[in-house]
């Protein structure tokens, strides 16, 4: 008799359960007579990440930068394509010119030293976008001016807009890149050059207002931001295409007012208080000058001063306040981190030694408590000039601009792995607002995605390696110069 029970109670929950489900797949499908939808949805384990540091180069393209990783001994051919399986990486070793001519990409020295020296600068202006772009067919590079370091022999080489590095000069980045996640589909957010891509990257905008359908396009000539002289100016583009100038001090919502909206502790590491690589002092609020723009002479506002400023300026290899936050256990939950010209990647007059910057700061990260909950965002803040294959996606007059590489380094980064993902800076902004749960500031971040397929937070978190540092570190680190803003544009 036991067994009759047992087989109808089983037979009764079977029907029951047949159903629930019954039911769920009519409402799914708009079938149940109501218009209330029932969704099936699958939880995912919440974010263990407690730390966010952006760390941002200089002006190179993967092509560029990352060569390295399709040529023996540093990588292989095999690992690379320009229609790359999931695994490879979408780089190129050749590129077409205004003639339609195939030119093979040639090796130069990362910096300003070596048997090939990096001694000259290619224009990053939007005009130079434009023509590189040519309607989508990167046909352009050629087209592109060259301006060479003074006294620079045989300046300018033949082709140099169609150079890669020396993958010996960066081999920490390839490290990074085939041990975590490399994105090969990063994309500068605007099309020009490094002030507007630093307001992208704290803000997810280089507009003016909150209100404005212009962005601002190039470089500021006679000095940035809210404490620049009167006589200052940057070009801003309207959504027809046509540049006009403004003073160069913004005012709208950044990042950062969300984070202390919040209570999320941040800070930022720049090089100088007037660089244009230094976005908090365009952003009026930020700057709190000490008098009304134009005629402010210093940013004065709390985000400066104090006993612990969250803007900190001054930074340099030799003492670098971002690794004594970390030894000291200082390190906020977001960091920008900036670097000096002599370390950013900055063609021309940087000294090859941002492989040594960047890798002191995740070696320092990695071999420290906050390892176990940390995300280091490596990116470049535009392309530089170089010759880069892949077409962006354009969203209007200033959005998209070219591929620049992005290398994720996290105990929870999907661990060599090639992110064929569309990402840009506003991805980097909806990562950090997911993370802390924050609003959206509905400019680039609205946008963009959140960066979700490079990390997956359930696997047993990586175990940090120290990255071999280049050959010049120990040189790179007793650098002691003053920090220098290269990019004049």
């Amino acid at each position: 008799m036991s067994g009759v029970v047992l087989m109808r109670s089983l037979s009764t929950f079977l029907a029951t359960l047949l159903l629930v489900i019954a039911a769920v797949l009519l409402s799914i499908n708009g079938c149940g007579g109501g218009s209330k939808t029932t969704i099936i949805t699958t939880s995912t384990p919440p974010s263990p990440i407690q730390h966010v540091v952006i760390i941002f180069q200089e002006n190179r393209t993967p092509d560029n930068l990352f060569q390295g990783l399709c040529i023996a001994p540093y990588g292989n051919s095999s690992a690379c394509s320009t229609t790359p399986s999931a695994s490879q990486y979408n780089i190129a070793s050749s590129g077409v010119n205004s003639l339609g001519q195939t030119i093979p990409l040639s090796s130069i020295d990362l910096g300003s030293a070596g048997s090939n020296p990096d001694q000259y600068d290619l224009s990053h202006a939007h005009k130079a976008f434009l023509d590189m772009y040519d309607n989508g067919k990167m046909d352009g590079a050629d087209l592109i001016p060259v301006g060479c370091a003074k006294d620079a022999a045989n300046c300018p080489p033949p082709n140099p807009q169609f150079m890669y590095v020396n993958p010996a000069d960066v081999q920490p980045y390839l490290t990074m890149a085939q041990t975590y996640t490399f994105g090969d589909q990063m994309f500068q957010t605007n099309q020009g050059p490094s002030f507007p891509a630093h307001q992208f990257i704290i803000s997810g905008t280089s507009a003016p207002t909150a209100t404005s359908s212009s962005f601002a396009a190039e470089n500021p000539s006679g000095g940035a931001g809210c404490a620049a002289p009167p006589s200052s100016t940057v070009q801003v583009i309207d959504p027809a295409g046509v540049e006009s100038p403004i003073y160069p001090c913004f005012e709208h919502p950044t990042l950062t007012d969300l984070l202390d909206a919040a209570n999320v502790s941040w800070r930022y590491y720049a090089p100088s208080a007037g660089s244009i690589w230094t976005a908090p002092n365009a952003i009026q609020h930020m700057c709190g000058p000490n008098a009304t723009p134009p005629n402010a002479t210093q940013c004065a506002g709390s985000d400066w001063t104090g006993s612990a400023p969250k803007v900190v300026i001054g930074e340099t290899q030799s003492s670098a306040q971002i690794l004594s936050d970390i030894a000291n256990n200082q390190l906020q939950q977001v960091s920008w981190v900036i670097p000096a010209g002599q370390y950013s990647d900055h063609p021309e007059s940087n000294t090859g030694c941002g492989p040594s910057w960047v890798t002191s700061i995740v070696n320092a990260i990695g071999n420290s408590s906050y390892w176990s909950n940390t995300a280091i965002l490596i990116a470049w803040d535009d392309w530089g000039g170089w010759y880069d294959h892949v077409a962006p996606r354009i969203l209007n007059s200033y959005e998209y601009g070219f591929r620049v590489p992005l290398i994720v380094v996290s105990p929870y980064a999907k661990a060599a792995y090639v992110s064929h993902m569309t990402h840009d800076f506003g991805s980097i902004l909806h990562f950090i607002e997911s993370t802390y749960k924050l609003p959206s500031l509905n400019y680039a971040d609205a946008l963009a995605d959140d960066l979700s397929d490079i990390f997956n937070f359930s696997q047993s978190p990586l175990t940090f390696q120290t990255i071999p540092p280049p050959a010049n570190d120990a040189q790179c680190k007793s650098d002691a110069s003053p920090a220098t803003d290269p990019d004049d544009d």
